[in-house]
C-alpha cells in the first residue's frame, strides 16, 4: 500500500484529489493536511510515502513546508500539485528536492502515474512545465566543467536520471541490477556533494548531459 499525504487547504480539492487517487487499490490516502504547517506537523507523527503538496496555502506555504521537511525527513518524496504554471516555483520546487511538479489540470490516471513514478525513483514534470523551464536550465552556462572524477557509468546513470527514468528503468536500459544502480547514485551524489536524485536531474541539464 502506498501511502499518501495530501496537503490542500481547499477541503472541497482534498475530497476530489482523495476520490481520483483511491481509485487505485494500492494507493491510499492516510493523512490530510490544510497548510504547510499542519502537513510538517503530520510528517512528524506518522510516516507517509509520497506527499502530495499544494503552493499557495495560508499559514506555511507548500514550498517552505517541503523545504522544512525534507530538511528533517530527507528520504521523504515530496510532488508538489499546484494550479500555478510558474516557472520560477518549479524551479525553487525542484532546488528544495521536491520529486516533481504537476498541475490540477492532470487526470487520475496521470496523478497516479506520477505517484508511482515517485515511488520508483523518477523525476515528475508536467509537459507544460518541462516546456517552460527545461530550456531556460539548459541555456544557463555551467560554471564549472563537469565533476573529472565521475567515471563513464556515472554520467550514463547522470545522463538517465536528467531524463527522469526510474532506478528500474536505468538498470534495464544498463544492464544493471537495481542495487548497482542505487551504489552509483550514492557515489555520484557524495562526488558532486548532492543530496538527493532531483539536484542530480538539475545538474545533468545545467552541464548538457541530456
Amino acid at each position: 500500500m502506498i501511502r499518501i499525504l495530501l496537503a490542500e487547504d481547499q477541503a472541497m480539492v482534498r475530497q476530489g484529489l482523495k476520490m481520483m487517487i483511491e481509485t487505485d487499490p494500492e494507493i491510499q490516502v492516510t493523512g490530510e493536511a490544510a497548510n504547510g504547517k499542519e502537513a510538517v506537523e503530520l510528517c512528524g507523527l506518522q510516516s507517509f510515502d509520497v506527499i502530495i503538496m499544494d503552493v499557495r496555502m495560508p499559514v506555511m506555504d507548500g514550498l517552505e513546508a517541503s523545504r522544512t521537511i525534507l530538511s528533517r525527513w530527507p528520504k521523504c518524496k515530496i510532488l508538489i500539485l499546484t494550479t500555478f504554471n510558474d516557472n520560477e516555483y518549479a524551479l525553487q520546487a525542484l532546488k528544495i528536492g521536491a520529486r516533481g511538479y504537476l498541475l490540477k489540470d492532470a487526470d487520475a490516471l496521470e496523478l497516479i502515474r506520477s505517484i508511482r513514478s515517485c515511488m520508483a525513483g523518477g523525476l515528475v514534470l508536467e509537459d507544460h512545465v518541462a516546456a517552460n523551464i527545461l530550456p531556460g536550465l539548459i541555456s544557463r552556462p555551467s560554471k564549472e566543467q563537469v565533476n573529472r572524477s565521475l567515471t563513464p557509468r556515472e554520467l550514463d546513470i547522470i545522463r538517465c536520471i536528467g531524463e527522469g527514468r526510474s532506478n528500474r528503468e536505468i538498470s534495464e536500459e544498463l544492464a544493471l541490477s537495481i542495487g548497482t544502480v542505487k551504489n552509483h547514485i550514492s557515489l555520484i551524489l557524495e562526488k558532486l556533494e548532492l543530496r538527493d536524485r532531483t539536484q542530480v536531474a538539475i545538474y545533468a541539464i545545467r552541464h548538457e548531459l541530456v
